[in-house]
C-alpha cells in the first residue's frame, strides 16, 4: 500500500499554508487524486510530496515556479538524465549571473551609502565644533546685577 498524504499533512510537514499547496496544484506542480463527496478531498502521493519538496528547494535557489516546474517535469520522464542535467546547469548558470549582477548593484549602493554617511558625519562634526565654541557676549544683552542694602 502506497503512502498518501492529506493537504494538512503536507502543510504541516513543510510549514506551508494549504492555500500555498493549492496554488502549487493550480500551477501544475502537484496532481493529487480526489476522493469523497464531490471529490473535495485531495489525496497526495509520495510523488506529489517529492515534487513539493523539489519545488521548495528550487524556490530557495531563487528559481521561478515556471523554471521549477520545467525542471521537475523533466525528471518525471524516463529519458536519459544528460539533457536534464544540462538544462539544470543552464538554469543555474543564468540564475547565478542574475544574482551576481544584483550583488554588484548592492555593493555599489552600499559604497554610495558609506560615502554619504562619511559626508554627513563630517558635516555634523563641523556643526558640533562651531556650536561648541564660546561666543562673545553682547554688551547690550549682558544682565545687570542688583545689590541689596
Amino acid at each position: 500500500m502506497a503512502t498518501t498524504y492529506s493537504i494538512s499533512d503536507l502543510a504541516r510537514e513543510f510549514d506551508l499554508t494549504t492555500r500555498a499547496i493549492r496554488f502549487y496544484e493550480d500551477m501544475g506542480l502537484l496532481q493529487p487524486e480526489r476522493s469523497g463527496p464531490g471529490a473535495r478531498n485531495r489525496i497526495y502521493s509520495h510523488r506529489d510530496r517529492t515534487r513539493l519538496k523539489l519545488t521548495l528547494r528550487a524556490k530557495r535557489l531563487g528559481l521561478s515556479l515556471t523554471e521549477a516546474k520545467e525542471l521537475i517535469d523533466m525528471y518525471d520522464s524516463p529519458r536519459d538524465t544528460g539533457p536534464q542535467l544540462q538544462k539544470f546547469l543552464l538554469v543555474l548558470a543564468q540564475h547565478r549571473q542574475q544574482l551576481e549582477a544584483q550583488m554588484a548593484e548592492l555593493q555599489a549602493n552600499l559604497e554610495e551609502v558609506k560615502v554619504h554617511e562619511k559626508e554627513a558625519r563630517s558635516l555634523l562634526a563641523k556643526q558640533v565644533l562651531s556650536a561648541g565654541s564660546p561666543a562673545k557676549p553682547d554688551k547690550a544683552s549682558k544682565p545687570t546685577r542688583t545689590t541689596r542694602a
